[in-house]
């Protein structure tokens, strides 16, 4: 009865959490964003980098440009030249930038603009013909002649609150413009994938901060998308049960829950996308001029307020933008804008400032989610199961585990030194890393203080975490350095379901993704 009870609760939570579109951690999050996909952020990393010798620095990543097949030919997927791509950085805990690092891009044809062209036609009755196609040949690390298009960007640092702060371009080390790789066209155009990872690598620059020691690094480029999720059955009304079936994750034993889903790579839909990472490392000392070491951030994307189209369009005249930079999309922690903020103020949400947020207050402390959840499934709950179970939903309000979560962080963990609440990650860059094969997919509640919700690492399984979160997860006590602590911010009188393994059964972990900056995997290539 217990079983039952556990599997169909668990059931019920998945449904109802992830039947909105709750699980594609920031893809197509929002009305709004659905209509500027170079625009919309997908994921937001921030982790004390874990390559060997760069303990002393913190790495950044903001993934742009959700769902790309790999195939997306002919033009595949270029940034905005019209927007303003950011990473914020508030370090004294007033929910207002001290530090954004603002990304602009140019796109260019070869040729000053005009492109590749063939002489097309016999001696007589030739013509000088532009090529459809963004390469007309083979390109290597050493030979890139025969790319017919390039993307490169402009990095700036902006100290102070981003619109009114003092703006100062940043120089790469080696001199020039900094640029972006081409897209992974295939393997006829790359060779193969290590072929490939060669070119992309001639793409990471050091460049210099003024006042910091040591340069920073920075890469944008296509990688393979790192987040994983399940769901195509997830859509279809939970075609799983969502309760791990094995006895730990990967056994391959059916020691758990019968008939639960269990860790597989076919679980994830997202194995065949790749996404565009915007990635920067930089050294600790020059992100934590203030406070307690313990920074917050944020990545946005903005475009200018108007936009007048060209009704005689030409390459690099399709419009006219104008007035002031508005900001279209916004992310920090992951899901908060699916799983937490209601449809109706979404579009607000990626419009707004984390010094704002008290205005979502009441989606934190009173979330609507699992009461819609019990308010669905309460009575079938009980008339199956011959029970009386009062409620589904944990009953501690206000959710002060959300809060702490969401908006505050942890004391002694990533809490900065003034409190102000705010949706951001916030990480604790004493905290040390722990390098790639050590660490816990789980993050702090897998005995692991260097991952989520400590920053956000790219092997941490942020779908599994959230739910556990939402359910309760937090009125238990959780390892901290091998000891079951409780936080004190609720009981497991609170949460009846607080302990049960829910996951949607798509594994991830560090051993993923490399083990040095850019971190993310390289992306698919669109042709064997």
């Amino acid at each position: 009865m217990k079983v039952l009870k556990i599997s169909l609760i668990a059931s019920m939570v998945c449904s109802t959490l992830l039947g909105a579109n709750a699980f594609a951690s920031s893809h197509r999050e929002a009305p709004n964003i659905t209509r500027f996909p170079t625009l919309d952020s997908t994921d937001f990393y921030a982790f004390n980098s874990y390559e060997a010798g760069r303990e002393d620095y913190v790495t950044l990543i903001a993934n742009y440009i959700p769902l790309q097949d790999a195939y997306g030919g002919p033009n595949y997927y270029a940034m905005d030249p019209a927007a303003v791509y950011s990473i914020h950085i508030d370090n004294d805990g007033d929910a207002v930038e001290d530090l954004t690092f603002q990304f602009n891009f140019t796109n260019e044809l070869a040729n000053n603009n005009q492109g590749i062209a063939l002489t097309v036609g016999p001696a007589g009755n030739q013509r000088s013909v532009s090529v459809p196609l963004k390469n007309i040949g083979g390109i290597t690390a050493a030979d890139q002649s025969a790319a017919n298009f390039s993307e490169s960007y402009q990095l700036t640092l902006v100290k102070g609150p981003q619109n009114s702060g003092s703006a100062t371009v940043l120089s790469n080390t080696a001199g020039g413009m900094f640029h972006k790789p081409l897209d992974y066209i295939g393997n006829k155009s790359f060779g193969d994938s290590s072929a490939y990872a060669s070119y992309a690598g001639q793409f990471i620059y050091e460049f210099n901060l003024d006042g910091c020691a040591s340069p920073g690094k920075v890469f944008v480029g296509q990688r393979k998308d790192p987040f994983v999720v399940n769901l195509g059955k997830t859509f279809d009304l939970v075609n799983y049960v969502p309760v791990e079936g094995d006895s730990t994750p990967g056994a391959g034993d059916q020691g758990g829950f019968p008939g639960g889903i269990t860790q597989s790579a076919d679980n994830d839909d997202l194995m065949d996308k790749n996404v565009t990472a915007i990635s920067i490392e930089v050294p600790k000392t020059c992100l934590t001029t203030q406070g307690n070491g313990t920074i917050g951030a944020w990545t946005t994307a903005s475009l200018p307020q108007a936009r007048i189209l060209n009704p005689n369009a030409k390459v690099g005249k399709t419009e006219v933008n104008g007035g002031a930079l508005t900001q279209v999309s916004r992310l920090g922690n992951p899901l908060v804008n699916e799983l937490v903020i209601g449809l109706k103020d979404k579009d607000t949400f990626s419009t707004s400032q984390p010094k704002d947020d008290t205005q979502f207050a009441d989606y934190v402390t009173h979330p609507s989610l699992p009461e819609l959840l019990n308010i669905l499934f309460k009575d079938a709950v009980n008339q199956t199961l011959g029970t009386n179970i009062e409620t589904l939903a944990p009953t501690n309000f206000p959710r002060n585990d959300l809060v702490t979560a969401f908006l505050t962080g942890f004391a002694g963990v990533n809490q900065l030194e003034t409190v102000t609440p705010s949706e951001m990650l916030r990480l604790n860059t004493g905290i040390p890393a722990k390098p790639r094969d050590m660490q816990s997919a789980f993050g702090v509640a897998g005995d692991d203080l260097a991952g989520f919700p400590n920053g956000r690492r790219p092997g941490d399984d942020v779908v599994d975490i959230a739910l556990r979160v939402v359910m309760g997860r937090l009125c238990y006590p959780i390892p901290v350095n091998g000891t079951d602590t409780d936080l004190g911010l609720c009981t497991s009188d609170d949460a009846s379901v607080g302990t049960v393994p829910f996951t949607d059964g798509a594994p991830v972990d560090a051993t993923m993704m490399m083990d040095h900056f850019p971190y993310l995997a390289t992306p698919l290539s669109g042709s064997k």
